[in-house]
C-alpha cells in the first residue's frame, strides 16, 4: 500500500523528469533547428554565424538531456532501464548523433579547407536533423505504447516497432517545431541581409509545423483515445490545449510585428504546453504497454524509487537545479545581442 506522502513525492518526481524535458526541448531546440537549416546557407561567414549564434549555449542546453536521463535513472529505474533496453538501437542511434553533432561544432573550423568545412557542416546538420526525429519517435512510441508482457519485458522488434508511422508522424511534427524555433532564434542573433532571408524563411517554417501539428492532433484524437480520456473525465484540463492554441496563433502575430523576441517567447510557450499535454495524456503511465495497458504499463507508481531515495533526490536536486538556471541566465545575459565574428569564433 503507498502512502499519500509516498505517492505526493512520486508525482513530484514525475514532474521533475517533464519539467526538465521541457527545459531541454525549449533550449536545445533551437540548437537543433539551426542545425537543421544550416545546411540552407551556402557561405562559409554564413554557416559560422549560425555556429557561434548557438556556440556559447548549445552545451549548457544539452545539460537538461543530462539531468532527464539522470533524474529517469534515479527516480524510476524500471522505466529507465525499460526504456533503454527497449529501445537500444535507437538509443545509440541517439548517442552518436550527440557525438558528432558537438564533434562538428568543435572541429569544424579547426581546418580552413573548404573540403573539410562542408564534410563537417553536412555532419551538423544531419546529426541535428537525426536528434529531432529521434527524440520526436520516442515521445510518439510512449504515446501509443509498446508490446511489454506481465513482467514488463519488450515483445517488440528491434527497430521497425520504434519505426511505426505514428511515432515517425510524431518525429516530423518536432523537427517542425525545432526549424520553426531555431528560425525565430537566428532572426534574433543575425542582421542585415542575412537576417531579410531569414525572415523569408519564417513563413514556411511556420506553415510547416502548423500543418505537422494540425495531422499529429487529429490523428491524436482518432487513434490515441487513451490520450484525451483525461481530458474528457476533467474538462477544466482543456484549458491547457486552448492555451497551446493561443500561444501558436500569436506566433505569427507577433512575427506581423517584428516583435521576435515575443514570437520566440511564445514558441517556447508552445513547446511546454505540447509537452504538459502529453504529460497529462499519458499520467500516470510512463511506459504504455500495447499488449495489456491495464496490467503491463510501467507508471509512476509501480516503477519508482524508494520514499528514501525520491527524499534524498528532492533535496539534491533543490540545490543542484537553482545553480543550473542561474548559469543558465547568466551566460545568455553575457552573449545577448547580435552575432559578431572575430578570431576567436567558430
Amino acid at each position: 500500500m503507498i502512502s499519500s506522502v509516498e505517492s505526493g513525492f512520486m508525482v513530484l518526481w514525475y514532474i521533475v523528469v517533464f519539467a526538465a524535458v521541457v527545459c531541454y526541448a525549449m533550449l536545445d531546440g533551437f540548437d537543433l533547428g539551426v542545425g537543421a537549416l544550416h545546411l540552407c546557407v551556402k557561405k562559409d561567414e554564413e554557416r559560422r554565424i549560425f555556429l557561434n549564434a548557438i556556440g556559447p549555449v548549445w552545451d549548457g542546453n544539452e545539460v537538461w538531456l543530462v539531468v532527464v536521463i539522470g533524474a529517469l535513472f534515479a527516480g524510476f529505474p524500471l522505466a529507465y532501464a525499460t526504456l533503454m533496453s527497449s529501445f537500444y538501437l535507437p538509443m545509440i542511434f541517439l548517442i552518436f548523433t550527440l557525438i558528432f553533432r558537438a564533434v562538428a561544432i568543435e572541429f569544424r573550423s579547426k581546418v580552413s579547407k573548404m573540403w573539410w568545412r562542408r564534410s563537417w557542416d553536412f555532419l551538423f546538420s544531419l546529426a541535428s536533423i537525426g536528434i529531432a526525429l529521434l527524440i520526436g519517435m520516442a515521445l510518439g512510441n510512449l504515446v501509443q505504447g509498446i508490446p511489454l508482457d506481465g513482467d514488463f519485458n519488450y515483445k517488440g522488434g528491434i527497430l521497425l516497432t520504434f519505426a511505426r508511422p505514428y511515432p515517425i508522424l510524431v518525429g516530423i511534427l518536432t523537427l517542425s517545431l525545432f526549424i520553426m524555433h531555431g528560425t525565430i532564434y537566428l532572426i534574433m542573433k543575425t542582421e542585415n541581409e542575412l537576417e531579410k532571408r531569414l525572415i523569408a524563411w519564417l513563413r514556411p517554417s511556420m506553415i510547416f509545423f502548423i500543418l505537422a501539428y494540425a495531422v499529429t492532433t487529429v490523428v491524436t484524437l482518432i487513434y490515441q483515445d487513451h490520450m484525451i480520456s483525461k481530458f474528457q473525465d476533467r474538462p477544466y484540463l482543456f484549458l491547457v490545449a486552448l492555451a497551446n492554441i493561443l500561444v501558436i496563433a500569436n506566433i505569427p502575430r507577433e512575427v506581423h510585428r517584428q516583435n521576435y523576441g515575443w514570437a520566440f517567447i511564445s514558441s517556447c510557450l508552445n513547446i511546454a504546453f505540447l509537452l504538459i499535454l502529453f504529460a497529462l495524456g499519458i499520467f500516470p503511465e510512463i511506459i504504455r504497454s500495447s499488449i495489456d495497458p491495464l496490467s503491463n504499463s510501467i507508471t509512476v507508481f509501480n516503477a519508482s524509487s524508494s520514499l528514501k531515495t525520491l527524499k534524498v533526490l528532492t533535496t539534491i536536486a533543490a540545490i543542484g537545479l537553482p545553480l543550473v538556471f542561474a548559469y543558465g541566465f547568466y551566460v545568455y545575459r553575457l552573449f545577448r545581442g547580435k552575432v559578431e565574428l572575430d578570431h576567436m569564433s567558430y
